[in-house]
């Protein structure tokens, strides 16, 4: 198994974008996914921050961008969730990990 929590879901959230990546930017952007597809079916999370999950998974699925700016744009979406008061605290977590797998896509 490739992908985070041991969960064959690689062709679910592969994206075309992502084919010409290498195998381990590949698997971070699957695990990404899943993670932000975890937010958005919490009934828990609050819509603003559902709008900008799925905002920051959209702008990974498409652009013709490096895996690093693709990362970039997504962290920064995804940052400002952390932030915001009314974000549970389990959501947070998700937030923080998602941080940490987008900090380390690189070029």
């Amino acid at each position: 198994m490739d992908t985070l929590f041991d969960i064959n879901i690689g062709e679910l959230y592969m994206s075309d974008v992502w084919s010409k990546f290498k195998k381990e930017i590949r698997e971070a952007f699957v695990d990404v996914a899943t993670l932000i597809e975890m937010l958005l079916q919490d009934r828990t999370v609050p819509r603003n921050i559902k709008r900008k999950a799925q905002k920051a998974l959209d702008n990974l699925k498409v652009g013709d961008d490096s895996p690093a700016v693709l990362a970039s744009n997504a962290l920064s979406l995804i940052g400002d969730l952390s932030t915001d008061p009314n974000c549970p605290f389990h959501a947070r977590t998700i937030i923080y990990r998602l941080i940490s797998l987008l900090e380390t896509i690189k070029d």
